[in-house]
């Protein structure tokens, strides 16, 4: 009896939900990802363009705000399940930023974590706090002892070698210690970070902003992940980027990170 194939889960910045339909939908076309986690949306509920989406068989879950933030959960076949709109205790924050559905076996949570620039104010005390709660709920999650992937934009470069050049980034929030801090702890429960899991000693990056001929320089950050609760560790089967999405024309200035599960 033939195996079925690899579970295939991505997340996915789009920065920009209506404005890049296309580039998503060409992606959703050419890599067939099982699931998917989207940030950014920056589009209400009803413009969300879930018929284009169904047209490629993929059901949706999201949470929509405009102008800023938004999350989403794609699935081939039936929406998923939501289980969650936000995390424990921000119900009522405004900001769109996490989902968290059970779909194909698997429980997803999608966050997109506050940027927190600049990092001496009160968006970055945001940033800290929000994750905090991330950490406390990924703790509860983690207790449960079924298959999680925490996948999203964590607005985080984890170490240096995250980063093509730290020098002109060390006041970013993105490089702060604090925030790192927060994301090795989160680490410390017992989450794999898959992308570095599979690629233990290589410069992988998921984002390229777009100064400076960041892209066209390679000169990233990875600031996307992809965290596996234990009972899914031994599912990685690999892991990587679609860094051909960013080369497109009206890309989104991310790229998405994506694994594969043997589940």
């Amino acid at each position: 009896m033939a195996r079925p194939r690899p579970l295939t889960l991505a997340t996915f910045n789009i920065n920009g939900i209506v404005k890049r339909l296309p580039n998503l939908v060409e992606w959703l076309e050419r890599e067939q990802p099982d699931i998917v986690c989207l940030q950014e949306l920056k589009a209400t509920d009803k413009q969300f363009p879930v018929r284009a989406l169904e047209a490629l068989g993929y059901g949706a879950a999201w949470v929509g705000e405009a102008s800023w933030n938004g999350v989403a959960i794609l699935a081939k076949g039936p929406a998923p399940i939501v289980t969650r709109r936000a995390l424990p205790g921000q119900e009522t924050d405004g900001h769109a930023r996490y989902l968290e559905a059970a779909v194909h076996g698997v429980l997803v949570g999608c966050l997109y974590l506050p940027n927190g620039n600049p990092a001496t104010g009160p968006k970055f005390r945001y940033k800290l706090a929000w994750f905090e709660s991330l950490i406390a709920h990924a703790q509860a999650l983690h207790a449960t002892g079924h298959p999680v992937v925490l996948a999203g934009d964590y607005n985080v470069v984890p170490t240096n070698d995250d980063i093509y050049d730290p020098k002109s980034w060390l006041r970013n929030a993105l490089l702060q210690p604090a925030a790192r801090a927060c994301y090795q702890r989160l680490l410390a429960q017992g989450w794999l970070d898959a992308l570095r899991a599979k690629h233990p000693g290589e410069r992988i990056y998921t984002f390229w902003d777009y100064f400076r001929e960041h892209w066209t320089r390679n000169a990233g950050l990875r600031l996307d992940h992809l965290l596996l609760a234990p009972p899914l560790a031994p599912a990685l089967v690999d892991a990587g980027v679609h860094t051909w999405v960013r080369g497109q024309p009206g890309a989104s200035d991310h790229a998405p990170a994506w694994i594969t599960l043997r589940c």
